[in-house]
């Protein structure tokens, strides 16, 4: 009996990319991988949480998500509260595409359906927020990290990634630290902040080391705090994290963790995946190796 795959797609995400490709991606998982596949397109927000779920619940052995980050997030949320979990699969078609990227997956729709057929897998740490969302990149806050909320589907449609700069150039100059404490074990911060990212991979809104250090099974997530900066040295240090090298300068603080809180004196909300995550205090740990996900086999 062939192993069956359930796809699980956003037909308007990257410019509509995947809905046209998808008669070869399915040719490709059956021919090449020897598959039984099935497709769900999503129809509205949470649509993707509850196709992983059916499909786990239905004897799936394998979910991919096929589309953006938010598709991957809400794909992973789905299976995170399973009992018996599929393995994860990513054709990645959407806008930053960040787990994508720090796997090594190919964006070339086919390229990366190839990879699915190959099976080959690693385990997979999750971002707990509370105890019933997850996370499986980024947890953030600050008005930076606000940005996302601002940029309207369809101008991600249009444009891609472009959109999000776009944006974040128009807020950068008015933008205003917060107050932000912050419990990590051994370590702790306190005073005012421009930005405070948690993060599980190296790769974040396409900066590709945002976090050099962070490894996706390693079972501690990385924490990066922006301490108050004016707009010149704010425009260095996004300039040195495009290189891996803002990580030295003394307005950013790095480490690791696998539990962390965070509150605040102000009203700050938290940003999961590009989702809205609630706002602070939230307490945010790490699920060790909880998803298997599937990859090039070169990480």
């Amino acid at each position: 009996m062939r192993e069956r795959i359930r796809l699980i797609y956003n037909p308007t995400a990257g410019k509509e990319a995947f809905k046209q490709h998808l008669a070869d991606v399915l040719s490709i998982l059956e021919e090449s991988g020897g598959m039984e596949a099935s497709c769900h397109a999503t129809r509205t927000a949470g649509d993707a949480t509850q196709a992983a779920i059916q499909a786990a619940e239905d004897g799936f052995s394998y979910v991919v998500a096929c589309g953006g980050d938010g598709t991957v997030h809400e794909v992973v949320n789905g299976l995170a509260q399973c009992k018996q979990r599929p393995v994860l699969g990513i054709i990645p078609s959407g806008t930053t595409n960040d787990l994508a990227r720090a796997l090594g997956i190919p964006f070339h729709i086919e390229q990366a359906a190839k990879v699915v057929a190959r099976k080959q897998t690693m385990p997979l740490d999750l971002g707990r927020i509370g105890a019933t969302r997850y996370f499986v990149n980024i947890a953030a806050c600050g008005r930076l990290a606000e940005i996302t909320y601002d940029v309207p589907s369809k101008l991600k449609t249009v444009l891609g990634q472009l959109a999000y700069y776009m944006k974040g150039l128009e807020r950068l100059p008015g933008l205003r630290p917060i107050h932000l404490a912050v419990q990590a074990g051994e370590h702790s911060y306190e005073g005012k902040a421009m930005l405070c990212l948690i993060t599980n991979s190296r790769s974040v809104g396409g900066f590709e080391h945002l976090a050099p250090k962070a490894v996706v099974h390693d079972g501690l997530l990385d924490v990066l705090i922006v301490k108050p900066t004016n707009l010149g040295d704010m425009i260095r240090i996004v300039s040195a994290a495009l290189r891996g090298e803002h990580t030295r300068d003394e307005r950013v603080l790095y480490f690791h963790s696998s539990d962390i809180v965070l509150s605040s004196e102000d009203e700050v909300d938290l940003n999961i995946d590009g989702e809205y995550g609630g706002r602070l205090p939230q307490h945010v740990s790490v699920m060790p190796q909880h998803l298997s996900v599937i990859v090039t086999g070169k990480k």
